[in-house]
This record gives C-alpha cells, sequence and structure tokens, in this order.
C-alpha cells in the first residue's frame, strides 16, 4: 500500500530541520580552516636538544649551518652543533678508553673479546665526532677569522648526565657488563659528554652553565669560543695518531683546522688582550706540536 501525501510531507519537513540544525552546528563549531603555528627548523632543533634527542636535532639544522647566503639562524646552529658533536666526541672517547681498561684488567677471554669489540665501535664513532667537529669549526671560521661574539641559543637537556657513569666504573675493574647494562652506560655517558661540552663552551661547570643558559641563550666571546674548538680538536686528533686509528693525514688535517682556530683566538686578542686566553693558546700551540709527532 503506497503511502499517503500526509505521511510523506512531514517526513520531509523533518528531514529539512534536522539539515537545517546540521548547517548551523558546523557553521557555528570551531573552525577548522585556522592556520597552524609555524615553528622554524631552529626552534624544533632547540626543542629536540632539550629532549636529548640530538640525531633530531642535527637533522634540523643540517641545512641551516650551510645555509648559502647565511639565514639568521646558521651561526647559532653552527654553535649548536659543535656542542653536540663535541658531547659526542667526550663521551666516544670516555668509553673508548674504558673499554681499553677493562680488555687489560680483566682475565676472562670473553670479557677481553666483548670490550675489543666495543672499544673499536666507540673509536669509530670518536674518530666521526671528531671530523664533524673540524667542518663545524671550518664553517665558523672559513676565512681564519671567528666573530667577535657568538650566540649559543639552547636550554639545557631535561634528562641530566651524570657526574660518573657507574656502569664504566665496573669495566675499568675488570668486570662485566650485561648488554643492557652496555646500551645503559652509552645513554649515560652521552648524556654526560654533553652536559661537559656545555660547561665547556661557557668556560665554566654544570652550574655554571645552567646559570649561563637559563633563560634559553648565551653570548660567547670569540676568542674564548675558538680556543675552546681547539681544545676540541686537539683531543680530536688524538683519535687519529698511531696509538688509536692510525690515520696520519686526518690526524694532521684536524691539527690543522685547530691551529686555524687559535690564529683566529689571537686576532681578536691583539685587540682585547687577555693574559690567561693567551696562556690557553700557547699550551695549545704547544699540544698540537707534539700530536703531530705521534702522525
Amino acid at each position: 500500500m503506497l503511502p499517503s501525501f500526509r505521511s510523506i510531507f512531514p517526513s520531509l519537513r523533518l528531514l529539512g530541520l534536522i539539515f537545517i540544525a546540521v548547517i548551523i552546528l558546523v557553521s557555528c563549531g570551531p573552525s577548522n580552516n585556522k592556520p597552524a603555528v609555524q615553528t622554524s627548523p631552529y626552534d624544533r632543533a632547540k626543542e629536540a636538544f632539550k629532549n636529548g634527542q640530538l640525531d633530531k636535532a642535527l637533522e634540523l639544522t643540517d641545512k641551516l649551518s650551510t645555509a648559502k647566503p647565511p639565514a639568521d639562524s646558521t651561526e647559532r646552529a653552527q654553535v649548536l652543533r659543535a656542542v653536540i658533536y663535541t658531547g659526542e666526541l667526550k663521551s666516544a672517547r670516555e668509553l673508548a678508553e674504558t673499554y681499553a681498561k677493562g680488555v687489560e684488567k680483566s682475565k676472562n677471554p670473553r670479557f677481553q673479546t666483548e670490550y675489543r669489540r666495543l672499544q673499536h665501535d666507540s673509536l669509530a664513532i670518536a674518530a666521526r665526532a671528531a671530523l664533524n667537529v673540524a667542518e663545524t669549526a671550518h664553517q665558523l671560521i672559513p676565512d681564519g677569522e671567528i666573530a667577535k661574539e657568538l650566540t649559543l641559543e639552547a636550554s639545557i637537556p631535561t634528562t641530566e648526565g651524570p657526574v660518573k657513569v657507574k656502569e664504566l666504573a665496573v669495566v675499568e675493574q675488570g668486570g662485566w657488563l650485561e648488554p643492557d647494562q652496555q646500551e645503559t652506560a652509552a645513554a649515560d655517558s652521552l648524556r654526560k659528554g654533553i652536559d661537559d661540552a656545555l660547561a665547556d663552551v661557557v668556560s665554566g661547570d654544570r652550574a655554571q652553565a645552567r646559570q649561563a643558559l637559563a633563560d634559553g641563550t648565551d653570548k660567547l666571546p670569540g676568542a674564548a669560543f675558538a680556543i675552546f674548538l681547539a681544545k676540541e680538536l686537539a683531543d680530536g686528533a688524538v683519535v687519529f695518531d698511531r696509538h688509536h686509528g692510525r690515520d696520519p693525514q686526518k690526524l694532521i688535517a684536524m691539527c690543522d683546522e685547530g691551529e686555524q682556530s687559535l690564529k683566529a683566538a689571537q686576532a681578536l686578542l691583539k685587540a682585547a688582550p687577555d693574559k690567561d686566553r693567551e696562556k690557553e693558546v700557547k699550551k695549545l700551540q704547544d699540544k698540537f706540536k707534539t700530536i703531530r709527532k705521534d702522525s
């Protein structure tokens, strides 16, 4: 039996009212077309660094650090990358040296084999980090000159690294670390390396670094930063000496870059003398001469 017109029309009216109500609700609801808040790559890199996501921070600053012409944040990106690579270098060197001690101290062949592998892996990481420090130093001092003042725009990482990595103390005594303990040691050592790098870059300790970066920014004297780079390049050069990586070409390249950093520091110190920093420059010059002999 066909429905009557009287039953059809009320249904149509009801559907019409529902349709109108939906339109009103959609038009009055929150707009989905509002533009999202945009953050710059460097701002995202700072956040990643704060959260301990170092690889992400490096990825986000990669293009910034080599931008031609330089972007507003290019120099800040280079400074942050120098800190990260320095932290990685410090960590990897600590791990390599500790596992080498573990090999010497342990009498267990299984421990010795595993620790030799970890020492080798750590030296490989240290070598990459050292070369990255050199590359970043070259970016900051392209023609043997460095800015009178640089900016470190970053926050202290949320998760602080230990002053000493307890697992590595076990290795130094010839004790054994299970795989999960090895991973913990590596993670803690890296956090420690970053914290130590931040302390060195502000020419102080961890407490001074926290204070200097309390507002997320610190101004760094160019001469002091050039000396900081030279110190790290000297430490990185050792990775390639005849006792470690046995790569004289890379060792010499590291020394060349370090001595270039010292020349940049000397140029600034000539205009604004500082006896303490001048002494540091002289010590590092002598250190590079000694390192070159191990090539």
